[in-house]
């Protein structure tokens, strides 16, 4: 297992390995996404690869980490120049601690039918039930949602915006897998990342059905991208600061073993679809969240602080969250008749 992030300065941008407290930057590559590519063409191993180019400048890791470098963190994936060749998208109800709070969150809604068995819940128990299908078997699908292209993705210490016509922003910390479509149309892992996957959470406790809406926002990924890790149990924790003080701090798992879908599952029902195999495409899909800050009654506010950390994933991901201005007026599409 080994760790790599992605950096930029004024002048040019680059890869390096993690090496605490060191980085190791990769001679003769600007990202990750065009090392894989290679790899995946010339039949090598991606960690072999990174291991073998480590032998460029080394950097003082606190320095970038810091803000005190002239080198900045990236998010550890994307498509240089193209965001629209990168897929966000990511698989709900996986964790029984997002299907409790989903539970709770409709039910809050539909206070009469409090001893029901809301669609949420009855997803996540069909996940239970046929979720883990044998080797050479198709489990039951999971739920799926879309968030974007590369446009939403933040980097480390970049600001989680609170759209303008939104109603909340909230932290869902994760685990999220990277993969990189080959020219023939095979996904490859290419390893998986701490992530802050965001979302709308009073616009979807209105009604289940807006969680379409509710995902369209930014994201944050890293700083480091984990290559050949084991997805099996996987402890972390997250916490929401506000005025420097902590607001509130859960202790959280996920990894298959906390999951009521076997990754394999998971992959199988996002890249079956013809669209999601589109050579050198890269996809970035999160794996579910097990707890919420909103679960607890936490709305975010301008200038608190997000930080997710997962054990074996390198250093924390911290983001600031940033509101924007209330939307007030409608947008007007002009036309061309």
């Amino acid at each position: 297992m080994i760790r790599v992030v992605q950096i930029v300065n004024s002048t040019s941008r680059g890869v390096a390995l993690v090496d605490e407290p060191h980085l190791r930057c990769l001679t003769g590559v600007a990202s990750v996404y065009e090392l894989a590519l290679q790899c995946i063409r010339e039949g090598k191993k991606l960690g072999q690869v990174v291991a073998s180019l480590a032998v460029g400048e080394v950097l003082d890791y606190d320095a970038v980490y810091g803000g005190s470098s002239d080198w900045k963190l990236l998010p550890p994936i994307d498509v240089p120049g193209s965001p629209s060749r990168l897929l966000v998208s990511g698989t709900g109800l996986t964790h029984l601690g997002s299907a409790k709070e989903r539970q709770a969150m409709h039910l809050a809604e539909q206070p009469k039918e409090a001893e029901a068995i809301t669609d949420s819940m009855r997803m996540f128990r069909w996940g239970v039930e046929h979720g883990r299908p044998a080797e050479g078997k198709i489990g039951i699908a999971p739920e799926w949602f879309y968030k974007g292209d590369g446009s939403i993705l933040r980097a480390p210490f970049e600001s989680l915006e609170i759209p303008g016509h939104a109603e909340d922003g909230g932290e869902e910390a994760e685990v999220a897998g990277v993969y990189l479509i080959g020219d023939d149309g095979t996904p490859y892992t290419v390893g998986q990342v701490a992530g802050n996957e965001f979302s709308d959470h009073k616009f979807e406790r209105r009604n289940y059905l807006n969680l379409a809406g509710s995902k369209l926002r930014v994201c944050s990924l890293g700083p480091e991208i984990v290559i050949g890790g084991d997805f099996k149990d996987v402890s972390g924790e997250v916490t929401i600061e506000r005025a420097g003080e902590t607001l509130w701090h859960k202790q959280i798992v996920t990894g298959e073993e906390n999951m009521c879908h076997s990754l394999a599952n998971l992959e199988h029902h996002h890249f079956k679809f013809d669209g999601h195999r589109q050579p050198g495409s890269v996809h970035v899909h999160f794996f579910g969240a097990g707890a919420l800050s909103f679960g607890d009654g936490i709305v975010l506010q301008d200038g608190d602080w997000s930080e997710v950390k997962f054990e074996g994933f390198g250093r924390a991901l911290r983001n600031p969250i940033r509101e924007e201005t209330k939307v007030v007026t409608p947008v007007r599409v002009q036309s061309l008749a």
